[in-house]
């Protein structure tokens, strides 16, 4: 998109670390006029990068805890030091590495690119549910240690006909409830944020969390994890859910209370699991879930493919561009920031931003 430069003699300044980022972000935001990008070390060269950020009219930040050294991480600390800060947006959907009450209360806006990899976390998430209902994952692992054993014993199940519960539907819960419906999946899905109807519209039959634990063959998270998230999927919530059931997160680390998975795996209360979040990312090699021959893990890349990370570059670019142009982003994350935020960018730049 065009950007007009934000007032004479001003450009509207983006700074971003040295991580790994599809170039789609840097080539697009660099040719728009009016607008400046600094690429700053994310190691070494603190006095550089804290100045460049100081200077910064928006932070475009990495997504993910484990890649982003704390000092970093977009809250109070950092804010305070940066008092040109009008935006924070972040690499990917999601937003771990920002405190989004703090930049509310700094009058800063929190901007994700929610559904940039929903196909991407979606196709990943149904390779966990196959590779589980099929005990792919446990019979590769058996031929390669040299075990004798027969197909008899490693018998899997169809996918068609089963039920398939959605703990979340957003972008991605959406794609997997479509995923599910072209698999002769029934599907159910829990979401506290939207109606019923809503929930119809986007392909799953609305139910409470604890009908979903009790009915699914298959429990998948696609939950943000928040205030009200962190481990809600306790042991409680495992013991609920149907002997032999299996149970996936593509969703974040935190959710999911990882001891108490372990016990309902061994106790042979749940099937399987499908794993591509951890409390710590990558987890130890030691870990107690990846002795389990029946969980497949993969470390949070259920996003990661080169057609997404190009798609979050270019939504990443685009509403940073609209942010430079005095226009309101698409996925701001923390709305009721935008009266604070108008003024302060009025403030900076001398004009308003477009209604």
């Amino acid at each position: 998109m065009a950007v007009s430069p934000p007032f004479p003699g001003e450009r509207f300044c983006i700074a971003r670390l040295d991580l790994p980022i599809d170039p789609t972000f840097d080539t697009r935001v660099a040719a728009a006029p009016g607008v400046s990008l600094q690429v700053c070390a994310a190691q070494g060269g603190d006095a550089a990068t804290w100045q460049a950020l100081a200077g910064a009219h928006l932070y475009h930040v990495a997504s993910a805890r484990d890649d982003l050294p704390a000092q970093w991480f977009a809250g109070a600390p950092l804010l305070a030091r940066c008092a040109n800060l009008l935006a924070v947006t972040t690499f990917g959907a999601g937003y771990d590495t920002v405190d989004v009450e703090a930049c509310t209360a700094a009058g800063v806006c929190v901007v994700n690119q929610a559904g940039s990899n929903a196909i991407a976390v979606g196709e990943h998430t149904f390779g966990l549910m196959i590779g589980l209902s099929k005990r792919i994952g446990e019979i590769d692992r058996r031929l390669r240690r040299g075990e004798r054993f027969t197909r008899q014993q490693t018998l899997g199940f169809d996918l068609n006909g089963r039920t398939l519960g959605l703990v979340g539907i957003g972008h991605t819960g959406t794609r997997v409830a479509q995923l599910g419906a072209a698999f002769g999946m029934k599907v159910l899905a829990s979401d506290p944020l939207l109606e019923a109807e809503e929930i119809r519209r986007r392909g799953a039959q609305p139910v409470t969390l604890p009908e979903l634990l009790r009915a699914a063959d298959v429990v998948s998270l696609h939950c943000p994890l928040n205030h009200s998230t962190r481990g809600f999927i306790d042991a409680t919530a495992f013991a609920a859910m149907k002997r032999g059931a299996l149970f996936i997160t593509t969703s974040r680390g935190g959710i999911h209370d990882e001891a108490a998975l372990f016990d309902a795996l061994v106790r042979g209360h749940l099937g399987g699991a499908g794993l591509d979040v951890w409390d710590v990312e990558p987890p130890a090699a030691q870990h107690a879930l990846l002795g389990l021959d029946n969980v497949i893990a993969t470390n949070h890349v259920a996003g990661v493919t080169h057609d997404s990370r190009r798609e979050m570059a270019a939504m990443g670019a685009r509403q940073a561009l609209a942010l430079a142009a005095g226009a309101r982003p698409q996925r701001l994350v923390n709305p009721e920031v935008w009266p604070a935020y108008a003024r302060r960018f009025e403030r900076a730049f001398g004009r308003a931003v477009a209604a």
